[in-house]
């Protein structure tokens, strides 16, 4: 959590001021051990007891067993870390000069990628003609980041989609397009040391900046990408011991139960 994630919190403050003293606790989706030191400041900022949950993406749900979509079987044929995941999330959709040149360079790779869009131009069974790509409108995102076949992940870093890629264990290309997502981008990349940039600042996003940068990342025998993925794999480790029993948020999210039993008595 960097300065622009406490400017935030200090403006949602501002805004709800009665916030202070009308709320008894607040729940946070991180857990402890993603952003120790940022939440040692979020915590000097109030009086109130705070509880870090998290990851709360749809983890339980894993374990149901559906009967699974035909993108499915695309995985199964595919090796071992060879797909990329593309999904730059629906509420802000990048423009489409922007989405030309990413889809150019993602077919121009080489690399295995499955896109999540709801162009009905590049919504076509047999994917991009020309490519190994794959388009579908809808996917079940955490199920896909956690198919062995996925070795990657090139998201827009809303906060939900950085959790389960943590939570998958899944390195991240990060491309973000507003607010939380830059400081986000700049967790996975700089202090986190699990994910790499599409573009930087001052460089112009085509088609060969893209190739050039996913097939540099999805080349599993790179030394830098051996280590980022080792560091995932380490996050993700970290993220499944919060969560099972005695981990920091199971046992904050006890504590936030007898809190509200001991208001109730």
């Amino acid at each position: 959590m960097g300065a622009t994630d406490f400017d935030i919190l200090r403006s949602f403050v501002r805004k709800y001021c009665g916030f202070r003293t009308t709320t008894h606790s607040l729940i946070m989706s991180s857990f402890d051990e993603l952003e120790s030191s940022a939440m040692d400041e979020v915590r000097s900022e109030f009086s109130l007891p705070i509880y870090q949950v998290g990851p709360l993406i749809p983890h339980m749900l894993l374990h149901a067993s559906p009967s699974l979509p035909d993108y499915f079987s695309w995985l199964d044929s595919r090796p071992k870390s060879s797909v990329l995941y593309v999904s730059l999330g629906s509420f802000l959709p990048i423009s489409a000069s922007q989405m030309g040149e990413i889809v150019a360079g993602l077919a121009d790779s080489g690399i295995p990628f499955l896109l999540v869009s709801r162009d009905s131009k590049l919504c076509r069974p047999d994917g991009i003609e020309g490519s190994a790509g794959l388009v579908v409108p809808w996917c079940d995102q955490l199920r896909v980041l956690r198919h062995p076949s996925v070795g990657g992940f090139l998201t827009h870093c809303g906060w939900n989609s950085t959790l389960e890629a943590l939570y998958a264990g899944a390195p991240m290309i990060t491309f973000p397009l507003f607010w939380d997502q830059e400081p986000n981008s700049k967790l996975v990349v700089e202090e986190w040391g699990i994910g790499r940039r599409l573009k930087e600042k001052d460089e112009n996003l085509t088609s060969e900046l893209t190739a050039s940068k996913v097939k540099r990342f999805m080349d599993l025998d790179d030394e830098e990408s051996k280590c980022m993925r080792d560091r995932s794999e380490k996050m993700k480790e970290i993220c499944w011991d919060a969560l099972n029993a005695g981990g920091s948020s199971s046992q904050n999210l006890q504590g936030f139960l007898d809190q509200i039993t001991n208001k109730c008595c």
